[in-house]
């Protein structure tokens, strides 16, 4: 297995640095520059905008910058943003890259839960109304154009009921005598996040080893969740960020609701396709036959092989969460990766869209190497030599 990963991460280097050479030629040999923004600025000469361009390295052959650019990465340096001059690259996806994880992660792993759940459900009891009724609305989720139905679920839940507020990061008349920022605040709610996960994750391996009832597991794991929470309550109520956590949370609940209602419909519809096929396989049939629980036969010997394309497609998903964040956090005002993509590709900053496709294609290349991993634990089949 070490010589296989060892094989991978060296695969997946030489594949990063060739995409870093792709994307960059890609975007450079669009027409213009950022120095196009500034020529119908009347205020300008032709010396300043000449200037300009040479302040941003814009004047040099494509040769000489690709080479420049190249060397500052190899030493973590992405180079300055045009359009958040004198803002580095690498300090605007720390700021924005956060929030974006945040947004999808959350709504993929509720997705994800619930949608799998939904779909071995569905599967095991076919031919019913429900499974026709949720096939249908899932495929209407899936197949909905996202724009529209954010700006649907804003209407309806933001604008009419005024159940959320519409759009935006936080409450500015919230955070006008603020003694804290709001990155420090989303930061700290990102790290108990991930502190919390890793305790429930701890909690709940220990409690499977250990505890062997199933009524009484399902006891102490649901009191680890409580605990986990009331943890984090004491933390923000001592450190008196308590009004300012819950502003960003509001904030949050509709696009995540959003995003996790069009992400549900296609892991209930992969699983219950997954799990139609698996339920042929003869080793479901003999299981069957030897009398097994009806729940034992799904859960432990169908849903369990119905899992692998449902799990390659989770975190395929979550490495190109920038396809529909632009979309998604431009209707939603969201300031995160997405959105500042799509900001930086209109005004042509060369430097802040390369650093954030090399954000995506990292993540990306992670996605697939943990693919791999995740197989010869979900399928005992696998074996890498």
């Amino acid at each position: 297995m070490s010589r296989y990963l060892t094989k991978r991460i060296a695969q997946s280097v030489l594949t990063f640095f060739i995409f870093l050479t792709a994307i960059f030629f890609m975007l450079d040999a669009q027409p213009g520059d950022f120095g196009s923004v500034f020529l119908n600025d009347p205020r300008l000469t032709a010396e300043q905008r000449q200037t300009l361009r040479a302040n941003l390295g814009l004047d040099k052959p494509v040769g000489e910058r690709y080479l420049s650019w190249m060397g500052n990465f190899l030493r973590g340096d992405l180079g300055i943003s045009f359009s958040n001059y004198p803002r580095p690259v690498v300090d605007v996806i720390s700021e924005r890259a956060p929030r974006t994880i945040v947004l999808f992660l959350s709504a993929t792993i509720v997705a994800f839960y619930v949608g799998f759940l939904a779909g071995k459900v569905l599967a095991w009891r076919r031919g019913g109304v429900l499974e026709y009724a949720a096939t249908l609305g899932g495929v209407g989720l899936f197949t909905v154009f996202t724009p529209w139905f954010g700006l649907m679920m804003i209407w309806i839940f933001a604008f009419n009921l005024k159940i959320f507020p519409i759009g935006k990061f936080i409450a500015p008349e919230l955070w006008r005598g603020a003694t804290v920022d709001a990155n420090s605040v989303f930061n700290s709610l990102l790290l108990a996040g991930i502190i919390g996960g890793a305790l429930l994750f701890a909690w709940t391996l220990y409690t499977r080893r250990r505890i062997s009832t199933p009524a009484v597991r399902k006891r102490m794991q649901t009191f680890g969740v409580i605990a986990v929470l009331v943890l984090l309550v004491i933390f923000w109520i001592i450190t008196d960020i308590t009004p300012y956590v819950l502003d960003i949370l509001h904030h949050l609940l509709l696009p995540i609701l959003t995003l996790t209602l069009i992400s549900f419909a296609g892991t209930m519809l992969l699983t219950r396709n997954s799990m139609l096929e698996t339920l042929r396989e003869d080793y479901v049939q003999a299981a069957r036959a030897k009398g097994l629980p009806d729940k034992v036969v799904r859960d432990k010997h169908a849903a369990r092989n119905a899992l692998l394309p449902v799990v390659t497609s989770l975190v395929f998903g979550l490495a190109t969460v920038l396809d529909g964040g632009a979309l998604t956090e431009t209707v939603f005002s969201w300031p995160g990766m997405g959105r500042t993509l799509l900001t930086a590709a209109q005004l042509e900053d060369i430097p802040m869209t390369v650093g954030v496709l090399v954000f995506t294609g990292a993540l990306a290349l992670l996605a697939h190497l943990v693919v791999d991993v995740l197989y010869t634990y979900l399928d005992p089949r696998i074996r890498y030599a």
